[in-house]
């Protein structure tokens, strides 16, 4: 399955400027998706992150991680439970490798690693070209709108 930017506005309440994620390129239902970013230097945050040196924040890596998962959450879920929104919950064991520029293309890849209780829980990895640039463990829910 793959989505672009405007059939992930279905699967996410986020929208410019904080729809992070451009694409979905892979979903395996129950086990894993792929989603992709182009950081170009238009980005809001690179005008004082930093001036004369631009680095995507962190953070901002792992909310667009944290988007990916929640268009799986979505995409796994029954059609009458839409009602809901994603919700981003918890970060365990965040790593920042290489610094994230304008030019990169960012992949993510996260697999399931367990469905408890409404809470998803994801092993998720960022990537420029194949070098790894950030991977965490993320959790995500849902929400009444």
């Amino acid at each position: 399955m793959i989505l672009n930017s405007l059939e992930l506005m279905e699967y996410l309440p986020h929208r410019y400027p904080f729809l992070l994620v451009d694409k979905i390129l892979d979903f395996v239902e129950g086990e894993s998706i792929v989603g992709m970013k182009n950081v170009t230097i238009n980005e809001p945050f690179f005008q004082g992150h930093f001036p004369g040196h631009p680095i995507m924040p962190g953070v901002l890596i792992l909310e667009a991680m944290a988007q990916v998962g929640g268009v799986f959450a979505q995409l796994c879920r029954d059609k009458a439970t839409q009602e809901e929104v994603p919700y981003f919950v918890g970060i365990d064991k965040a790593r920042f490798r290489k610094p994230v520029l304008p030019g990169d293309t960012l992949r993510f890849e996260l697999k399931l690693t367990k469905l408890r209780r409404g809470i998803y829980s994801f092993n998720g990895k960022a990537y420029v070209e194949d070098q790894l640039v950030t991977d965490a463990e993320l959790k995500a829910t849902f929400a009444p709108k």
